[in-house]
């Protein structure tokens, strides 16, 4: 019988899934993945993985890439470029632009502008707003979007879906899973007041208090309860919701979260005290109390997905008085370092990183095609040295906006090569080749 010819052979590497590690190879042809096991079949390129960890590429389902409207501080270029340096293939991206992306204009806008300019495989979340209700049924099945954002709090102008009348209509109008930044606006807004004369951004967690994300989760929560309609909590940040989310899991309400690496590595004053406005987000970083509940939580199998929440500002921004200084920090390029860091420290296994970061994030939202090691996939395949221990410094950063809180960090785990369509766009952690991301396709929403 005659041998088969793989286009590129990934050899002897450690293949790590949900399910375990092994060591193998892969055989890659036409882009997609063609054979896992102890191959022996010739190959046009053959890739040596001995020592390193084979994964798929991770899937990052909150960016925030800025453009249109706000490249100064980060664009589809650049923000695709980090991304995929990081091991990143996939990126779903925010609609909370200028001009916000609320309807089927904004959404072909954007996906002219990623075409030829995107390093990692993209999709644009359509936002939701008190106007565009009645266009959401149809928003969220156009090609190029996984479904449609809502945000509860922490957004101005239209995008800001408050109340739970509209909420409520909101959740009655989609299909798809709802991702929900939980904040409940009405408290903020009274906060504010409470602001100290001498303002620092340790005041930050006090005046978006655990009691703001809370009052939201729950409300989030019995209209979930109320329409049958899943959500997805984003970026939880208190001790108190994983119990809220594990509760109405039970309940069958389908209900999934999203933890983000800051808030599991970084802790209230301490990072305010060092970084400043650096480490200031919506929702925000808290005391340690909280992260050891997120951790607890995660420990809990409460989360389903990591999400990096990435949301940069230049530092001229970021250097403004508090609370005039805006809320984000960059972190798609550091997310997996960050996750393989806590692989070797103990927190959870690798297993659970690919679950969390490559194969839950493309079943939450039907993406086909990806997320996972298997044969006919997409060769969307990151080799990582998980052993490899380095400082990340500012150098590094391909954010347009030049920095990260992660900065003088010693981190363990680092990209070696990134596969796109079985195509080399990492080598030896450079960049290479030319940006070749596509569109991504995702299965048709649920019938009502």
């Amino acid at each position: 019988m005659r041998s088969v010819q793989f286009d590129l052979l990934i050899r002897n590497g450690t293949i790590v899934t949900s399910a375990g590690r092994n060591i193998g190879d892969i055989g890659i042809t036409n882009g997609k993945i063609t054979a896992i096991g102890s191959l022996t079949d010739s190959a046009a390129e053959v890739i040596d993985a001995t020592d390193l960890w084979v994964l798929p590429g991770l899937i990052d389902t909150q960016v925030h890439f800025r453009e249109p409207g706000l490249e100064h501080k980060e664009d589809l270029e650049s923000g695709t470029r980090a991304a995929i340096m990081g091991g990143v293939t996939s990126i779903l991206e925010m609609p909370n632009t200028n001009p916000t992306t609320t309807d089927a204009g904004a959404l072909t806008d954007k996906l002219i502008r990623a075409r030829g300019r995107a390093w990692s495989h993209f999709g644009f979340f359509v936002g939701a707003t008190t106007d565009n209700i009645e266009a959401l049924g149809h928003l969220e099945t156009l090609p190029g979007t996984p479904g449609i954002k809502i945000f509860m709090g922490s957004s101005t102008g239209p995008l800001l879906v408050g109340d739970d009348d509209h909420l409520r209509k909101v959740l009655h109008a989609v299909n798809r899973r709802c991702p929900i930044h939980a904040e409940d606006e009405p408290r903020n807004k009274e906060r504010k007041s409470l602001i100290s004369s001498a303002p620092h951004p340790r005041e930050h967690p006090f005046l978006r208090d655990a009691e703001s994300a809370r009052l939201a989760t729950e409300r989030i929560l019995q209209l979930s309860a109320e329409t049958g309609k899943p959500v997805h909590i984003l970026h939880v940040s208190t001790a108190v919701e994983p119990p809220m989310i594990a509760d109405a899991k039970r309940r069958g309400l389908r209900t999934t979260a999203e933890v983000t690496p800051q808030h599991l590595y970084f802790s209230a004053p301490d990072c305010y005290d060092r970084l400043g406005t650096l480490t200031q987000m919506n929702p925000p970083i808290r005391s340690a109390d909280h992260t050891e509940g997120l951790w607890r939580a995660l420990d809990a199998g409460i989360f389903d997905v990591f999400g990096s929440d990435h949301a940069p500002h230049t530092l001229e921004e970021k250097s403004g008085q508090y609370p005039a200084s805006p809320s984000g920090m960059p972190g798609v390029q550091t997310m997996l370092s960050v996750l393989l860091t806590f692989v070797s420290q103990g927190r959870f296994s690798a297993e659970t990183l690919v679950r969390m970061a490559c194969e839950a994030p493309a079943e939450l939202y039907g993406i086909t095609g990806k997320g996972r090691l298997k044969v006919g996939f997409d060769a969307d395949i990151i080799l990582v040295d998980p052993h490899r221990k380095q400082i990340f410094e500012r150098s590094m950063v391909q954010s347009k906006c030049g920095w990260s809180p992660y900065e003088g960090e010693m981190l363990t785990g680092w990209v070696e090569h990134v596969l796109l369509n079985g195509t080399a766009t990492v080598k030896s952690g450079e960049l290479c080749g030319t940006a070749r991301g596509q569109m991504l396709s995702f299965n048709s929403p649920p019938k009502p």
